[in-house]
């Protein structure tokens, strides 16, 4: 019998069209491929399977989450070689579908049949599972309750004292800790926030923003959140720090809020939750919750426009393991959606390459307490977290996602007033 990782090797290359960038080594110990390249290991047939019934992305992450499939070497390394290849060569599920029709692939796929057996194996546990996306109230709290409501400590080991879950603003040679009080430090620049302001912080995390703009700038702060976790968090860091009367932290829907008008609104890594239906909606909201003047910060991730935008599909495994239901757009969506609810948008700043950096951190983090990470949440959903951060380090790297804060002002009625300098980046 031929060793399993040549023949595995081989197979897969044949169905890829394409060689395999990685060394395999296969459950009988058996290796094949550079050998100076990181190793997939391949620790059972399952893995085979996995990759079979949900060829593409899904599978492979099926395989990893359940510990079927693993890195050794640099795990960075094994993803840029591995999306380069994906992206390069359109080896999505679409792909490898169309794939089929050529009788060598079909005849690749029968071997791996022959080498790995029929039957699926069922989804990992930490798999979520829908039809389709809604977004309605209780959805959403349900998306956001899977993603955050995962233990307080877990996100403390992974985002360090921080406690900000999204992109830092680095500078040379600072700290995680720093590039995310410099973040929070040009939001708060970007709004012009001023003692005794309202501000309105649109998912407000742990409570971060709404602790750094009450105590660093005077404001007046309300948080929502749907997390009940994240909230309570907050309130413990906002009474520890003497804020309460000037934070208060809300589990709310942004759609319910109703105590408006405010000089100012954050939504720092929120945005993604609210689905391409709702975006105008999401938009117009803020912009009635505004004063004529007021300025809206709009920090989100975006992706790459498509040729033909019906083609676009949400991220597999980031819908089934990170964020059910979210949805990117591209930045030029979200400032055309933005201004068609009213506002004015002044200010676009693209901090991709500061979403990298802060990513690498936070894999760091995790790997180097990952024993305790385990004992948090579960091996598969530490599992989840090494490959969602460190893949999307490299998409950011590889200018296949990017993020931007969007600065926009709700401009007076009539008169077209915005209140904003002549000069727009007064905040460097």
């Amino acid at each position: 019998m031929q060793d399993a990782a040549p023949r595995l090797k081989g197979l897969v290359e044949q169905l890829l069209g394409a060689p395999l960038p990685l060394r395999v080594r296969a459950w009988d110990g058996s290796q094949a491929g550079p050998p100076a390249a990181p190793v997939l290991v391949v620790r059972n047939r399952r893995a085979v399977r996995r990759l079979l019934w949900k060829p593409g992305e899904l599978g492979l992450a099926r395989a990893w989450v359940a510990g079927d499939l693993g890195i050794e070497g640099d795990l960075y390394t094994a993803l840029d070689l591995l999306s380069g290849l994906v992206w390069e060569r359109g080896q999505d599920a679409r792909g490898l579908r169309a794939a089929l029709r050529d009788p060598e692939v079909r005849a690749a796929v029968r071997g791996l049949v022959r080498m790995a057996g029929p039957l699926p194996p069922a989804p990992p546990a930490e798999e979520v599972r829908r039809r389709h996306h809604l977004h309605t109230r209780h959805t959403d709290r349900r998306a956001i309750s899977h993603h955050y409501d995962v233990g307080n400590d877990f996100y403390e080991l992974v985002l360090g004292p921080s406690m900000v879950y999204s992109c830092a603003y680095w500078e040379e040679g600072g700290t995680l800790e720093e590039a995310q009080r410099d973040k929070l430090e040009l939001v708060c620049r970007k709004l012009a926030l001023k003692p005794g302001q309202r501000l309105l912080d649109v998912g407000c995390g742990w409570g971060s923003m709404a602790v750094h703009a009450a105590r660093d700038h005077g404001a007046n702060v309300v948080g929502v959140t749907l997390s009940q976790e994240q909230a309570t968090y907050a309130r413990k860091r906002v009474a520890d720090e003497g804020l309460t009367d000037r934070v208060e932290i809300r589990v709310q829907d942004y759609r319910d809020v109703a105590d408006g008008p405010y000089d100012a609104i954050s939504s720092i890594g929120m945005a993604e939750h609210v689905g391409a239906e709702r975006y105008l909606e999401y938009a117009e909201v803020l912009g009635r919750l505004l004063r004529p003047g007021g300025r809206l910060l709009n920090h989100q991730i975006a992706r790459r426009p498509e040729r033909d935008e019906s083609s676009y599909s949400v991220d597999e495994f980031i819908d089934a393991y990170v964020f059910p239901d979210g949805e990117l757009a591209p930045v030029g969506t979200t400032v055309a959606q933005l201004e068609r609810a009213g506002f004015e948008v002044r200010d676009v700043e693209a901090l991709r390459e500061h979403y990298a950096l802060t990513l690498r951190r936070w894999v760091a983090n995790l790997e180097a307490g990952w024993s305790r990470a385990v004992r948090l949440t579960g091996a598969g959903r530490a599992r989840v977290w090494r490959l969602y951060m460190a893949a999307s380090a490299v998409a950011f790297e590889r200018n296949q996602i990017g993020v931007n804060q969007v600065l926009a002002v709700k401009t007076a009625a009539g008169s077209g007033a915005s209140g904003m300098p002549l000069r727009a980046r007064t905040w460097n």
